[in-house]
């Protein structure tokens, strides 16, 4: 039976990628890191050796921790994050639970360098609407929570991606662009192996509103009405990413919990 501070690697696996998920720090020692670098989706590393130094960082938060089998390191750093008051539990069996159970993982070969505070930073054109939400939706929810996004001219997305140490993304001759009839997001995927059926068949609703190609799926009409709507809501790119976070949100768990759903009115007949 499963303590009330371990939590189980499906339990763990219906949370990633949804608003308000708990943060996952993954606390494999250096060894055990090195013989596999893939990674919970949106997790990051700590040292649990210092994790006196970085646990208040968690305030207000839940917070699960892996290790390598959900035993000594898990478990220690658990009770270092209760004793200062966080909600933290155990992944139960720890990483390698994760990988038995056919969970999703994510590759690392490809992920940005952090910054100084452990953040991603991206860059794209200045005025978004489609691919330019999705992708920092995916970011967020699925690789890095606290991934930052800059939006700026088109015509000075790749100096400021080398001047400010930033990855560009959804233009031309970049690692992180469409590739034949695909779009950026189909390319996140693809690099970071993230390759549940929910998100793919949530990156054919983004691929046909984004190719105008509608006959893909027919969401696509819906998700494009909604960006315009939304680029027109909003001046500031920032303040639309925040906005339209929920709107793949509806989408993401539509596809994985209500794709089979229908709606009529009146739903119930005398």
């Amino acid at each position: 039976m499963t303590s009330p501070t371990e939590i189980t690697t499906t339990q763990l696996a219906r949370l990633i990628g949804l608003h308000g998920s708990p943060a996952v720090i993954d606390v494999r020692n250096d060894e055990d890191y090195a013989a596999d670098a893939r990674m919970i989706p949106a997790s990051q590393r700590r040292d649990y050796r210092t994790v006196v130094s970085w646990a208040k960082e968690f305030a207000g938060q839940s917070v699960i921790v892996s290790c390598q089998r959900g035993l000594k390191l898990s478990q220690g750093v658990v009770a270092w994050l209760r004793h200062e008051g966080i909600a933290a539990q155990s992944l139960e069996g720890g990483f390698e639970a994760w990988c038995c159970g056919g969970q999703m993982l994510l590759k690392t070969e490809h992920l940005p360098p952090p910054d100084a505070q452990g953040r991603t930073v991206w860059v794209t054109r200045a005025r978004p609407k489609i691919d330019r939400i999705a992708c920092p939706w995916l970011i967020r929810r699925f690789i890095d929570p606290s991934a930052v996004f800059l939006f700026v001219n088109p015509s000075d997305v790749n100096a400021v991606a080398e001047r400010f140490a930033a990855t560009p993304f959804d233009i031309d001759d970049v690692f992180w662009r469409h590739r034949g009839e695909t779009c950026t997001f189909d390319t996140l995927l693809t690099e970071f192996c993230l390759q549940s059926p929910p998100l793919l068949q949530l990156a054919t609703i983004v691929r046909g509103a984004d190719t105008a190609r509608l006959d893909l799926a027919p969401q696509a009409a819906g998700l494009v009405a909604a960006s315009l709507g939304f680029s027109r809501m909003y001046k500031d790119d920032l303040a639309q990413l925040d906005a339209a976070m929920s709107l793949y949100d509806a989408f993401y768990r539509w596809c994985r919990d209500a794709s089979d759903e229908t709606h009529n009115w009146p739903s119930a007949k005398p």
